[in-house]
């Protein structure tokens, strides 16, 4: 439930700017990915942005976490940035910005799941009818890798995706809680370093991009799409609560569909459009909509993650 005392213009303001923002991340990432080697891309996104991040610790005087909470700012990079991007990026050699976003939607459903598993949170109808409802919309993405128009590796790289997400989110809440944006730091870096062993490990090349298009690409995701995303959300997360923040998620897609197609060209079809509606109101139905009770159910709650 949105704390009505701080509904103002300016929060509001973060909140479409944190959509805009991560729905507009698919396509910067899909025009990287036209040019660079995918897992050199990401790993020089998050190279550049863990600098950042770093230089804000530092002029703020922050303290990095240590000991129990530095491990796990380790284990939440190493999955969050390092395993989930290296999928999603791969998985946008060949996917579209849109059906990317729609599967990334996911990541809230698959963490509750999780949470379940482990007995953190208590198995609800509402979280069966949700899960139902976006296994049944990743059924309809995935007709079209089924006939052959789309490699199934791809389609399961961005399933793959949203399911490290959401281990790093409950690897996180076993960890104690320390600055966020200290912790993001930590974190980039290692999902960065971990990024550049897994590239190198498959030899890809480390080029500089010749094309503009990159060079801007690149640039949004440094500063935008991953210092830009994380202040909107912080911002929102301190006014509103922590549930009502994840409702970035289920609109990033629609900007990145408009995006896709306006500036890439990408056409939606029936079966991408059927299945996006399905994953979106199995998200909204099994976890998103907790956040109109008023309760910031941890982990699933957790504030929404640029793509």
């Amino acid at each position: 439930m949105i704390r009505n005392d701080h509904v103002d213009a300016v929060t509001l303001s973060a909140f479409t700017s944190a959509v805009v923002i991560g729905g507009a991340n698919f396509v910067a990432v899909k025009e990287t990915v036209d040019e660079l080697d995918p897992l050199y891309g990401a790993a020089a996104r998050f190279g550049l942005a863990g600098a950042v991040f770093l230089a804000i610790v530092a002029i703020g005087r922050a303290q990095l976490p240590h000991g129990a909470a530095l491990v796990g700012a380790v284990v939440y990079g190493a999955l969050g940035f390092g395993g989930a991007y290296a999928l999603l990026y791969i998985a946008l050699v060949e996917l579209s910005a849109g059906v990317a976003s729609v599967l990334m939607a996911t990541a809230p459903l698959f963490t509750l799941a999780l949470a379940v598993i482990l007995r953190m949170e208590k198995f609800t109808a509402r979280g069966l009818v949700g899960g139902a409802l976006a296994v049944a919309g990743i059924a309809v993405l995935s007709a079209r890798s089924l006939d052959g128009k789309i490699a199934l590796g791809y389609l399961l790289a961005a399933l793959a995706a949203p399911l490290v997400v959401a281990g790093s989110t409950i690897a996180a809440k076993r960890f104690p809680r320390t600055d966020p944006i200290a912790t993001n730091a930590v974190g980039m870096t290692v999902g960065a370093a971990l990024l550049a062993i897994l590239s190198l490990g498959a030899g890809e090349s480390w080029t500089v991009p010749k094309q503009g298009s990159t060079w801007a690409a690149t640039a949004w995701l440094v500063l935008a799409g991953s210092v830009g995303f994380f202040w909107c959300i912080l911002f929102v997360v301190k006014r509103w609560t922590a549930s009502v923040s994840t409702y970035v998620l289920p609109l990033m897609p629609v900007v990145a569909v408009a995006l896709g197609a306006l500036l890439l060209g990408e056409a939606i079809g029936p079966e991408e459009g059927a299945g996006a509606l399905l994953v979106i109101a199995g998200a909204y139905v099994a976890v998103l909509r907790q956040g109109r009770t008023g309760a910031d159910a941890p982990p699933a709650a957790a504030p929404a993650r640029a793509p």
